[in-house]
């Protein structure tokens, strides 16, 4: 009795492992695990580029009476541009700036917006587009300015203005000591403008009256097609002022 029992055992499991391997065959095979990708999400907002020495923006300011020049580098005094001499044929301006000392000086390794404005012109008509060609030491860069929609008054001496560089960038025109032009505390955004506080520091400054333009870089991306109007509070600069361009 005990000899078909041995026989039978090795039967079973003959078919046994034909079962498993019927069952391994009918078995959809498994993925292969994903690898990962180096792709940026269609859906992340964009960044925006960083501003490198090579980078010249333009603004228009004083109701597009004059044009403001936006550079990058050292904010030492003696190592930015201070003075613009311009020449004009048609709508084609040749701007080459002009840095205070010349060079002479030691300037901060800090990086970042400065800006210098001169007057448009005559002859140039504002509601046109205008061709910026801006020569700075070794660097030759150009930059466009979109006609304005019709030529607006000039605010008039004394009088801030102000006027977009790029789509978080404003420059502010404003009047007083050469010596102490504004500094920013800090920038808050509403619905349709910004509000500007500028700090009380405490400085001797010239008895002058002079244009200085301050760089305004927004925190983000105002809404396009809305009118925008900076709200300026603090160090005498209250009161409020649209941004055209």
């Amino acid at each position: 009795m005990s000899l078909p029992r041995l026989r039978l055992i090795p039967s079973m499991l003959a078919l046994a492992a034909v079962a498993l391997l019927a069952a391994g065959c009918s078995t959809t095979p498994a993925s292969p695990a994903p690898t990962s990708t180096d792709r940026t999400d269609a859906t992340a907002p964009s960044q925006p580029k960083e501003p490198s020495g090579d980078d010249i923006e333009a603004a228009w300011l004083a109701g597009g009476a004059s044009i403001g020049i936006v550079t990058w580098g050292s904010s030492s005094k003696d190592c930015q541009p201070a003075q613009a001499d311009v020449k004009a044929d048609g709508q084609s301006l040749e701007v080459t700036l002009k840095d205070r000392a010349d060079g002479q000086k030691p300037c901060t390794a800090d990086f970042g917006p400065r800006a210098i404005a001169f007057p448009v012109p005559s002859g140039v008509d504002v509601t046109q587009d205008v061709e910026v060609n801006v020569t700075y030491g070794k660097l030759k860069a150009e930059a466009d300015l979109d006609g304005l929609p019709a030529a607006p008054a000039d605010p008039g001496m004394g009088q801030p203005s102000a006027g977009w560089f790029d789509d978080q960038g404003i420059l502010l025109m404003t009047y007083g000591s050469s010596s102490c032009p504004p500094v920013v505390q800090d920038v808050t955004m509403a619905d349709a403008g910004a509000t500007v506080t500028f700090a009380t520091v405490d400085r001797v400054c010239t008895m002058d009256l002079a244009p200085r333009v301050t760089v305004i870089q927004l925190p983000q991306e105002p809404k396009d097609g809305r009118a925008f109007t900076l709200t300026l509070t603090g160090d005498n600069l209250d009161g409020e002022v649209p941004v055209i361009g």
